[in-house]
């Protein structure tokens, strides 16, 4: 069984090698790793249970992390890929699915290297984690939710929390803050780790959400709620030029669109429209046929079915739900019949299948956003320990620090790497 502690227990009262901040991810890592060498270690979580963003992850699944080798991993993490190395060299990809599979979680390489459980239930993992931190004799005392740091001459002292039952200090030589971002806040990442850090005297790069779904004007993509695409390209415009693009699926939705691709997109997008820049998203519906090669496909359909609607016949190029929609952006009456279609109205049609573009307004906020780009500067953090440069014995992981990746599980391994790696340096302080 786990020690818990509850409010009242006199163990909040001892001093600790290492108290965990965040029953996350990066938390229960860092946790399991500093016992694991030896440590007499607290995990604090503010709420009633451990792993709940873990939980929701992978709509369930748990994507844990990516099969891809180093050197494709590292080109989907997202600035400040460089200060990863050595979390990376510590624990990495096999490192976690051992570990995993260790504790009774076994696991299966899916499309794009992207690994689960092979039970496609994120509580196994949860249940994984929390056997192992069991295992080394972790104690986890929750809805202990942290007030401030306690720093003296530099270097850390403890914490000052609230518990059920009142207020108190705990001591210990270090400190782990693996508090999240701002993403899901319903799990209990609100963002209170930024304003730990920056008490510190830390710089914190303003949390926006990431890989989030967008919002776009017109009501274009409302009239088109529920569908998805799968082999489509979508396309950035910022002022008028392109800027990124990405093949894959996409979904649309009652406020604009979503779906792995535009989800990759948004980090890119959300910094543009930031910046208060003009932000468009191109769709190309057959980006496997250049313009000639679909005109031709356009022609010869309409020469062999030129005697029914231009709606049926658009059934060949689309799927139905866009029908509608496609014909009103073209102006084309859906009863036309095929060969009464001008060459002028064929090229509309065509345009609209390279080209359905949507104009973004925003994005949606952050209790819908998978993760949370910005946080603590990873310059004032030692990438060989996850120490801050700033205040002695004081260590981030996880989230919280400026370091965020598309989705396929590259988030996740991030925050199992950085927990392990400060894990391995707080234990290895002989002071």
């Amino acid at each position: 069984m786990t020690p818990k502690l509850d409010c009242g227990h006199p163990g909040m009262e001892q001093e600790y090698d290492v108290i965990v901040v965040g029953a996350g991810a990066a938390g229960l890592l860092a946790a399991g790793r500093a016992a694991e060498l030896g440590g007499k270690v607290l995990l604090l979580e503010k709420m009633e249970r451990a792993g709940r963003k873990l939980l929701i992850t992978g709509k369930g699944r748990c994507n844990i992390t990516n099969a891809a080798p180093p050197c494709e991993f590292f080109q989907h993490i997202h600035s400040n890929s460089r200060f990863l190395r050595h979390a990376f060299a510590r624990f990495f990809t096999t490192d976690i699915i051992r570990l995993l599979n260790a504790h009774g979680c076994a696991t299966v390489v899916e499309r794009g290297a992207r690994v689960f459980p092979l039970s496609n239930k994120s509580a196994d993992v949860v249940g994984a984690l929390m056997q192992w931190v069991n295992k080394n004799q972790v104690a986890i005392s929750y809805r202990h939710k942290v007030a401030s740091l306690v720093i003296k001459d530099g270097q850390i002292d403890g914490l000052k929390i609230h518990t059920p039952a009142g207020n108190r200090v705990v001591h210990a030589k270090r400190i782990i803050l693996c508090t999240g971002g701002k993403s899901y806040p319903a799990t209990g990442s609100d963002g209170d780790g930024y304003r730990f850090a920056a008490s510190a005297g830390h710089a914190i790069e303003p949390p926006r959400p990431a890989l989030v779904p967008l919002e776009t004007a017109g009501d274009m993509a409302p009239r088109l709620q529920g569908l998805s695409l799968r082999n489509v390209k979508a396309m950035v415009w910022v002022n008028g030029k392109k800027a990124r693009e990405e093949f894959g699926e996409m979904l649309f939705t009652g406020f604009g669109v979503s779906g792995p691709i535009i989800l990759t997109l948004s980090r890119f997008i959300v910094g543009e429209l930031h910046q208060h820049r003009q932000v468009e998203v191109a769709v190309d519906l057959k980006p496997a046929l250049d313009e000639t090669k679909l005109d031709h496909r356009l022609l010869r359909d309409l020469a062999e079915f030129g005697r029914s609607r231009i709606d049926r016949i658009a059934r060949k190029w689309l799927p139905a739900a866009m029908i509608p929609v496609l014909l009103e952006q073209t102006g084309i009456a859906a009863g036309k019949q095929g060969h009464h279609l001008t060459a002028t109205e064929r090229r509309k049609i065509l345009l609209l299948m390279k080209d359905l573009r949507f104009t973004i307004t925003g994005c949606r906020p952050f209790k819908e956003a998978i993760i949370t780009a910005g946080g603590v500067l990873t310059a004032e953090i030692e990438a060989k320990t996850m120490e801050s440069k700033l205040v002695r014995n004081l260590y981030f992981a996880g989230e919280l620090i400026d370091l965020d990746a598309d989705t396929g599980g590259f988030n996740l391994q991030l925050a199992f790497s950085t927990g392990w790696l400060a894990a391995e340096a707080c234990m290895r302080r002989s002071d």
